[in-house]
């Protein structure tokens, strides 16, 4: 899939260096990670909830969750062993080891069975995929038919000096290896058209995919849809 004006740029699966792991963690995310847990949170109105997060990275969405939605149990999976390491220290700090699991397993190859979630999140793992199409499929089967799902990541640009503004404009508080990682997230991700078409060949009925702001397309769909 690509862009007639740019086009996309794989980065690795699997951010797993130490280094990749404690500066992805040090980012301020706090604002569109609580941006993203409202919406999960306002899609599913289930007091008691299972949920799936994909490529949880160092779990701190499924913390803002679960201090939303106490009720809800969360498991959250990557397949970097250093995000999880410090997504645990960060469990562990909230105090939250009852509500969330997190395990290492691969989102394209998941270990639940049919229909064990209520609902499946992800933020931000879309773009790490080189064919995300085996991880909708297996959304699609281990949610249950009346789920919800809540999948957000980066719009790939239409040009790279969109990218460079983009980068420089987040601001002069990250350090070049940060900037770095966004740049090539937004060379890897995709354009809402792709979305759409992924969408559609997965076969997930009910969604509403749109871009939910200047950057970043979201796919949902609310509980009973």
């Amino acid at each position: 899939m690509t862009n007639d004006k740019l086009l996309r740029v794989l980065e690795p699966e699997v951010m797993d260096s130490w280094e990749e792991a404690v500066d992805y963690d040090a980012m301020d995310f706090l604002e569109v990670n609580t941006a993203f847990a409202q919406t999960a949170s306002q899609l599913c109105s289930l007091e008691i909830a299972k949920v799936l997060d994909a490529g949880t990275g160092t779990a701190r969405i499924p913390i803002i969750l679960s201090q939303m939605r106490p009720q809800w149990q969360i498991w959250g999976i990557d397949l970097a062993e250093n995000m999880l390491k410090i997504g645990f220290q960060n469990v562990t700090a909230a105090g939250l080891q009852d509500r969330i699991s997190l395990e290492l397993v691969d989102a394209k190859q998941l270990l639940y069975p049919n229909g064990q979630f209520d609902m499946v999140i992800s933020n931000s793992l879309i773009h790490h995929l080189p064919n995300p199409l085996p991880f909708l499929l297996e959304l699609k089967r281990v949610l249950h038919p009346q789920g919800a799902i809540c999948i957000r990541d980066l719009i790939r640009p239409a040009d790279a000096a969109t990218i460079d503004r983009s980068v420089e404009g987040i601001g002069t508080e990250y350090s070049d290896r940060q900037k770095d990682l966004f740049r090539d997230s937004l060379y890897a991700a995709f354009t809402i058209d792709e979305v759409g078409q992924l969408v559609a060949q997965a076969e997930i009925p009910g969604v509403k995919i749109y871009q939910s702001s200047d950057r970043h397309w979201t796919v949902e769909r609310g509980c009973g849809q």
